[in-house]
């Protein structure tokens, strides 16, 4: 069994592919319990952002793996495999640790250093837990991946390594209208992206901001927040979009809608004055309609227009700090499942020693029944105390010896030299489902396609 991810990000897909690829709603549970089915997949967890779709599993095989990964991703999309298989990315056993380790360190995000990922990560971890799709390995893997990125967050500045998605995109709208300050914004949708957009508008000096939102308590909640902090806010229904677009400057549009919640016709409608209007689609799907940046004095900034802008964004030595963090983590994560692994082992090796103490008391028993109860209890204690002090040594030193890599082989001198059942070992401990030793990380996307068209099938 080994840790095998799979998926498409922005860094080796075009927007208009992860638009198809990304998935919500009760989608990811249909598409965990899919993946559950493949016969090679016993443990998964899906993560689909605006960013990224990949899937998380533990596997039986590689090829075979890939394979019923990749159909599922296929069939969810619409896209078939040799087309999605170029644009996918495989990372494998010790390279798939490494890849969510960077992951939730903000490191392989458009908008380096972002602590969005980490809530992100945490929602599908408990999404595929109430999905039953979470085993041993997967917990143990994402509760340390969590863990390393608070670390990389509280120990590095890495929050400040380059520019937000948000900030970006009203970067876009200041040069265009000239600055923000005492004009009128439209936010639609109220989540996580809502809020960060809403409190950079009041940060830029927005003179008010209208939230529309599907739930009116969520759009009420933002608008009270606004509110409290000293810049006017009032939260309205979708259904009031085109009164407020009529009064907007500025448009941020979030939602995570299947499909776009602002379409031209509407804007149209609503634009009847001279003034430019900026509409910054950050929604995936898209939110605004394609042929909304075809209306005079509308400006669109979308996903597409700063993928390549914040992709050359400058890295500094927060980044490179918290690369190092991160590469630090992932040794000692490897090296203590390989110390794990050992386990079985020694606790069949100790199991054996406690039978031949237990076998040699009872045949004392019988040759010399009459010996004083205290005698033997005496004698019992002092033969464990023997046969422990033997193992004690070994048995630390194996497992020491089985954190670097390649330590498994001591585990098999063990087992050969004292004849050990390796299923019986398995049986008193289960091992842990990530063989360290094959750290390897597939990124050649026509491997991946080969794959899956060659000996997988």
């Amino acid at each position: 069994m080994s840790l095998l991810v799979v998926g498409l990000s922005h860094r080796t897909a075009p927007v208009s592919l992860l638009e198809r690829a990304v998935v919500s709603g009760d989608d990811i549970t249909k598409l965990l319990a899919e993946l559950l089915e493949c016969p090679n997949v016993s443990e998964a967890v899906l993560v689909s952002t605006c960013n990224r779709v990949e899937v998380y599993t533990v596997v039986e095989t590689f090829h075979g793996g890939l394979a019923d990964i990749s159909g599922v991703l296929s069939r969810q999309s619409g896209v078939d495999v040799p087309t999605l298989c170029n644009h996918l990315y495989v990372h494998y056993a010790a390279g798939a640790v490494d890849h969510l380790f960077r992951a939730a360190s903000g490191l392989d995000s458009m908008v380096v250093g972002e602590a969005q990922i980490l809530g992100q990560l945490r929602a599908a971890y408990t999404t595929a837990c109430e999905a039953g799709t979470v085993g041993r390995t997967l917990h143990e893997l994402i509760q340390h991946g969590l863990r390393v990125g608070k670390r990389v967050h509280t120990e590095t500045g890495i929050d400040h390594a380059g520019p937000s998605v948000v900030t970006e995109a009203l970067a876009d709208a200041e040069r265009v209208l000239g600055g923000l300050t005492g004009r009128r914004a439209l936010v639609i949708g109220a989540g996580s992206m809502g809020g960060l957009a809403a409190a950079q508008l009041r940060r830029a000096g927005i003179g008010r901001i209208a939230v529309a939102n599907r739930t009116a308590a969520n759009g009420e909640r933002l608008a009270t927040a606004l509110a409290a902090d000293g810049t006017p806010a009032v939260a309205i229904g979708l259904e009031s979009l085109l009164a407020e677009l009529a009064l907007a400057d500025v448009v941020v549009a979030c939602t995570g809608a299947s499909s776009p919640v602002l379409d031209a016709e509407t804007v149209r409608a609503a634009r009847t004055g001279p003034g430019a209007l900026v509409v910054c689609d950050l929604g995936l799907p898209r939110d605004v309609e394609a042929a909304v940046a075809d209306l005079p004095g509308v400006h669109v900034v979308d996903l597409e227009t700063m993928q390549q802008r914040l992709r050359e964004a400058p890295s500094g030595l927060d980044t490179r700090r918290a690369g190092e963090l991160v590469a630090e983590e992932v040794q000692a994560y490897l090296a203590a499942q390989r110390s794990a692994e050992v386990t079985p082992t020694v606790t069949a090796l100790r199991r054996r020693a406690a039978e031949v103490v237990d076998s040699e008391l009872l045949r004392l028993d019988s040759r010399l029944p009459e010996l004083d109860s205290a005698v033997r209890d005496e004698l019992s204690r002092t033969v464990r105390r023997v046969v422990d002090k033997l193992l004690h040594m070994p048995t630390v030193r194996v497992k020491q010896l089985a954190a670097a890599p390649g330590g498994s082989s001591y585990a098999d001198a063990l087992r050969e030299l004292f004849a050990l059942d390796p299923q019986s070992a398995a049986a008193v401990s289960a091992t842990p489902a990530t063989p360290a030793t094959e750290a390897e990380s597939v990124t050649n996307h026509h491997i991946a396609m080969s794959t899956v068209d060659g000996e997988a099938r």
